[in-house]
């Protein structure tokens, strides 16, 4: 007959509870820490150049214009389309 092979598990490990802070720190660490941690993000940012900057504006601007152009036409067919309608129905 066949052995049977017993399988052995991994060991159990005992599990030690992860004690909390009973108080908070104060207001005024909570805040250093904050600003202490916005100083070291604001250090990993890459900021642009001013010529990639300007022409970054430049292309925002234009975009913008191009839009409230495209949004100013579209009411004016609007406003005429309805118009229209009321002297028909009218």
């Amino acid at each position: 007959m066949a052995e049977e092979k017993k399988v052995q598990g991994a060991p159990v490990k005992a599990v030690t509870a992860v004690k909390k802070e009973d108080a908070k720190p104060g207001f005024f660490k909570r805040v250093g820490k904050w600003f202490r941690e916005m100083k070291s993000e604001l250090k990993k940012v890459i900021w642009p150049t001013p010529k990639t900057l300007a022409k970054n504006s430049f292309v925002a601007v234009v975009f913008m214009l191009v839009s409230a152009l495209v949004l100013w036409c579209s009411d004016m067919v609007a406003t005429q389309a309805v118009n229209l309608l009321f002297k028909l129905a009218g």
